[in-house]
């Protein structure tokens, strides 16, 4: 985005990913999936586990296949990724990002609208949110169960915003994966990558407004004066030098 764009750039809403954005599930999906292959004797390496990432579940079946077979049984395995992963949720290994209660705090004093646009389904969602006392902090979630398409479509950012009763252009979209932040660029709205397992690449750069270490750079993004501090939804002028920062660094 060019300079122009982002020196007037005026915030009304943000949308948030969920797993590996909000939540530290991706780290914990690869260890079921790795789980899951060691169990069954197969190799599932680093690079066919990170591919899934930000990918919803019927695509992950498709890759499934194409690694292992078409008689594979692919249902079964996410299955088995899917069990190991929630025993490890079942015994506390679930963790909120860094930043993110603060952020959520900050947006709450200007009375920013929020949302959640995620991949994974409704009562994963639910129950991932619940399991960490974040359901209630949020005025929409959208999961891959209310769209027809997940990302990279954009259907689930443009119902987020279509929730939040503002235009998509006017809401932040913080993202981790590569299709979720082309997901939300082709929604037209603008996008931070907060990187966890994927690292940045050229394309990634090129779609995002800056690329965040954690959640608590993206604070800094908020202006800390009173006048912006509201007890409804307010527009977020954000820190353009900072943003500037983030494209460079």
């Amino acid at each position: 985005m060019d300079a122009m764009a982002v020196s007037a750039l005026d915030i009304e809403a943000v949308v948030f990913d969920m797993d590996g954005l909000l939540l530290d599930t991706e780290s914990l999906a690869m260890r079921g999936l790795a789980q899951a292959a060691a169990a069954r004797g197969v190799d599932a390496p680093e690079e066919f586990r990170h591919a899934m990432i930000g990918v919803p579940a019927d695509h992950c079946r498709l890759l499934v296949m194409e690694r292992f077979g078409a008689d594979f049984p692919v249902d079964e395995f996410l299955t088995e990724a899917s069990h190991w992963m929630s025993e490890l949720i079942e015994v506390g290994a679930l963790q909120v990002k860094p930043g993110v209660l603060e952020l959520l705090s900050d947006l709450d004093r200007i009375g920013m609208p929020k949302a959640v646009a995620t991949s994974s389904s409704r009562a994963k969602a639910s129950h991932h949110l619940r399991s960490v006392g974040l359901l209630e902090r949020f005025d929409a979630i959208v999961t891959r169960s209310d769209v027809e398409s997940g990302k990279p479509r954009p259907d689930l950012f443009l119902r987020a915003a279509q929730l939040l009763g503002r235009r998509p252009g006017r809401c932040l979209a913080l993202e981790d994966s590569y299709n979720g932040i082309r997901a939300a660029h082709t929604a037209g709205m603008p996008v931070i990558m907060v990187p966890d397992l994927l690292p940045p690449t050229a394309e990634m750069r090129d779609r995002c407004l800056m690329i965040a270490p954690d959640l608590h750079a993206v604070r800094r993004l908020i202006p800390r004066n009173t006048e912006q501090d509201a007890e409804s939804a307010s527009i977020l002028s954000v820190d353009t030098a900072l943003l500037a920062a983030g494209r460079a660094g």
